[in-house]
């Protein structure tokens, strides 16, 4: 089964990372990455009752991240195992500029 995340900034080719050669990141170890990105990248809530679901962390992380982040190949390849496992999907897209997600 294929397993790539790819993440779409605007006005850039989409950054793809490919996970079916490295080993999967456990769901915890993934909530405990996102949870250490969020505060380093001094993200904030998208909601407004400041409840953060595991799509929302994802979405603002990667928008805090910005392309630059995701040049940064190993920072990149850990992103993808961490969504990956704590959203529980193969196949993620991430759409940054309209802070979605599909699968």
């Amino acid at each position: 089964m294929r397993s790539e995340v790819t993440v779409t900034f605007e006005s850039q080719a989409p950054v793809r990372m490919d996970l079916d050669k490295v080993p999967p990141m456990a769901p915890d170890a993934a909530r405990a990455w996102f949870d250490r990105q969020f505060t380093e990248l001094d993200c904030e809530p998208l909601r407004p009752t400041g409840k953060v679901l595991a799509a929302d962390k994802v979405v603002v992380v990667a928008e805090a991240a910005g392309a630059t982040k995701f040049a940064d190949v190993q920072w990149a390849q850990e992103f993808a195992r961490a969504t990956s496992a704590v959203l529980g999907k193969p196949v993620v897209n991430i759409d940054v500029p309209s802070l979605t997600i599909s699968y």
